[in-house]
Order: C-alpha cells, then structure tokens, then sequence
C-alpha cells in the first residue's frame, strides 16, 4: 500500500508538472467544483449558474458581465471523454417549462465546459483582443464527499465511530441489535455478510431521511452498478483484531478495498485537480431537523473540507504540489425561504457552522467567503398581519399541491452560537423556537431575451468564484 500511494503521489506530480508549463501556451482553464450534501442543491445550481452565464441581464453581481468584458458563452465539448456530460439542457427544460419541476439528483460524476470570451481590461487591452477562459464545472453527488474522511482511518476506528452514531438514530438500535447477535471472529458466511450489510444501509438511508449529515459510506446509499458487490458487502463490528477467515476480518478487508478501489480513484482522478470550490450547504434544513441533525453536520463538513488542499495556485508550487483550491466559498443554499431581512443571520450561522474548516482554509492561503444564495429563485416577499404586528413572509407554490402558500419559518437568532450551543451540548430539540420549513416547486418562468433564470445572489457567487480570472 505504502508503494502504491508513492506511486499516486508521483503520477499526480508528473501531471500536475506537465499541465503547469502547458499552462502559458494554452486558453486558461478554470476547474470549479460543486459539491454539497444530499438535497442542497448541486444540480439546480449548475443548470443556473450557466444559464446566467450565457445571458447575463441578472449577472450585475459579476464585473466582467456588468462592464461588458465577457462577449459572448458558448458550451463546448469537455476534455474528458470517459466522464459523461452534465445534462444541462434537460434540467434546464424542467425548470423552464409551463409546469416546472425539479431535475432528479446527481447520482453520478458529471462535467461540462463552458467557454467565455472576454476582452481583457487594464494598460494593455487596447493592445490585444478578446480571450477565451473555459470554465470546466464537474458535479458529483454529495454522498461522494463523505468517503473522503475514510481514507485516513482503519477498519476498527471508522467502525467505533460508526456504532456510537447508531445510537438514536434512525434504524440505529435495530443495527445495534443485529450487531450484537452477530460473532465477528466466526467464519464467514455470506448470507450474513449480507444482512449485515443491508441492515446498515437501512440504518443509513433512515438517518438520511431524518436529516442526518454524516451516513458513510456514501456508496452504500447510491451503489449503483456495484449494488450488491462485495465491495459494498460490508458493515461496522466491534472488536479490534479478527482471526483469519472470520467475518470480521472480511469486513475489514472488503473496507480497504473500499478506499482502494473507489475512494482514491475519486480523490486522484477528479476531486484532487479542482481549482476553485463551491460548498453548498442545506443549513435550514438541518435547523428544521433539529440540534443533532445541526451538529452532525458541521462535524460532517469539517471531516469533508479535511480532504481539501487549500492554497494558492501559484506557478512553483503547482509545480513541486501539485493544483491546490484557490478560493472556498461556503454557501448556505435556499435564502428565497427566508425572507431578506433574515438573510444575514443565515450567512452568520453558516459562518460559525463551518468556522474550524475556513480558519484552516484562511491559514493555507485560500480565499475564503460565505454567503446565503438561491441559485433558483421560488418565491416572493410579503408582509402580513399578524396579532403580534407586521411578519415579513414569503409565499410560493407547495410542491406536493401546486397551491400558492405564506410561509414564515420563524426567527433565526442574531447570535449563532444561540443554535450551535444547544446542538453541541446533545439538546434534544430547541428550547425558545421552533424552525419550519416548506417544500416550494420552482415557479413558472416568463424570462426576457438577455436575462437568466431569477436568483439570489448568485452573481456575488460567481464574481467571487470566477471574477478575478476573467
């Protein structure tokens, strides 16, 4: 193992050397990754954030759209022919049409160039023309990110971790029970191996279900053509050494061929070469779900930025370290369920939620923001009368009826650590409040030639993200 990973690590400099002094002679080429939990939004925001891009009336945000200085965007085919292409058109045909709906979830990698053509500002623009930038965005599901955290840990620690979550959890005792019928140093059997293995996925597609963050493996929940493999045939056990031959001493080996197989060609092959990050994070929803769901996800996010090698791309280093994430920006995904005047307690909360992940991103010479976004505007902004006063609300159409709805889904606190306390401290639920939140259906879309679907700030996104390479 040790020679493989050298190997790895050798390759990736070779690559890395050689797409670093091709660099000069060639179109820059922006690599942005999207990535995110289950349900924040990966798919909607791309299918957006492009359409934007290629007509940008709403993209004032941007400066280079703003002063005129992109020309014209234009999809292109992308460089790797063995990864499939983001179905940009189809999604934007759901969200588009006279009944929108939303496009189904990433369940696999997808990427996507798009190429602008920008006319250079400063001393030398009037002495060259316009350039190309390609922008490569590549999608994969949020699941993915959560195998990342695995690669640093053995067969024992990531199962001691895994049984203590079990406990409450959904599906949880119902694994716990089955664990402890089962004798690790037995021999194997496959049909237990099995039920094993489907009694954990049960316990993880539950805890999904009611909000959870941290449910690894993530294959296990989005297997496909590998279901039922042995690769994904196994499950966490106690002990800490297993006699040869037993089932414990499978699980652990089908584990490592886990992170051999699947996690390092993930890590190697794609996330690994992104330049610039965008983190979608489903913060309302975990508030809705309660103090366990919010902790267990800033855990889970602070295990998943872990994985990133924040840092500036400059030319030595790309050469001697390979490509490092220039800019993180940490955005908090559905603002048009909030009214505006709640927005920056969203942004705050968010900030504090991740603050251990972007202080050690700052340290590493990464630029680094948050921001609250919808990358698909659903609802408007209303006042009504309440018997407390005026309540700022906002109201869209419910996606299980189609009817028209208010919706106000309570006070976010100014102070975060009025959340994040009570979620640390093992509260069951929150003592002073109660946070809803409603299911809306993207709304039909009357669009202006020149204008992109509506939006909260994601040209502020884009500006940050893109806006100093164009």
């Amino acid at each position: 193992m040790v020679i493989a990973t050298i190997a790895d690590q050798i390759a990736r400099g070779i690559e890395g050397v050689a797409d670093t002094l091709t660099a000069p002679f060639s179109d820059p080429v922006i690599r942005l990754g999207v990535t995110g939990l289950s349900r924040a939004g990966k798919t909607v925001l791309i299918t957006s954030l492009v359409a934007n891009l290629m007509d940008r009336g709403r993209m004032t945000g941007l400066a280079a759209a703003a002063n005129g200085a992109i020309r014209t965007a234009y999809l292109q085919p992308q460089p790797d022919d063995t990864v499939p292409r983001f179905a940009y058109e189809a999604h934007l045909t759901r969200l588009t049409a006279p009944e929108p709906s939303w496009p189904e979830g990433t369940s696999r990698i997808s990427e996507l160039r798009l190429s602008l053509r920008v006319q250079p500002s400063g001393l030398l623009s009037g002495f060259s023309g316009p350039r190309t930038v390609h922008v490569d965005i590549v999608d994969y599901p949020g699941e993915w990110l959560l195998d990342l955290g695995l690669l640093d840990r053995t067969y024992q620690d990531w199962s001691a971790g895994a049984l203590e979550r079990a406990k409450g959890r959904p599906g949880g005792d119902t694994y716990l029970a089955t664990v402890a019928d089962s004798d690790a140093s037995a021999k194997l059997e496959e049909p237990n191996a099995q039920a094993l293995a489907e009694s954990y996925t049960a316990h993880l597609k539950a805890s999904r279900e009611a909000g959870f963050s941290d449910c690894s493996p993530g294959r296990f929940l989005l297997p496909g053509d590998m279901a039922g493999s042995p690769v994904l045939t196994f499950a966490p056990l106690e002990g800490a050494s297993f006699p040869r031959g037993s089932l414990g001493r499978e699980f652990e080996r089908r584990f490592e061929s886990y992170k051999r197989n699947i996690v390092k060609p993930f890590f190697r092959d794609h996330f690994a070469k992104i330049d610039r990050q965008i983190v979608l994070v489903d913060v309302l929803g975990a508030i809705h779900a309660g103090p366990a769901a919010l902790d267990d996800l800033r855990t889970a996010m602070a295990r998943i930025l872990g994985a990133f090698r924040p840092g500036r791309n400059a030319f030595l280093t790309r050469i001697f370290q390979g490509r490092q994430v220039e800019r993180i920006l940490f955005a908090a995904t559905k603002a048009d369920h909030l009214h505006h005047s709640q927005h920056p307690q969203l942004t705050a909360i968010t900030e504090a939620l991740l603050r251990e992940a972007k202080d050690r991103a700052d340290f590493a010479g990464a630029k680094t923001a948050a921001m609250s976004i919808a990358a698909l505007r659903t609802t408007v902004e209303e006042t009504v009368e309440h018997r407390d006063g005026p309540l700022d609300v906002v109201r869209g159409r419910l996606l299980e009826n189609g009817k028209q709805a208010a919706f106000y889904p309570g006070k976010l606190p100014a102070d975060p650590s009025h959340l994040l306390a009570p979620a640390r401290e093992g509260s069951d639920k929150w003592l002073d409040a109660d946070y809803s939140i409603m299911n809306f259906a993207p709304a039909p879309l009357t669009l202006r030639p020149g204008d992109g679907p509506p939006h909260i700030r994601l040209d502020k996104a884009a500006q940050f993200l893109l806006g100093d390479r164009l």
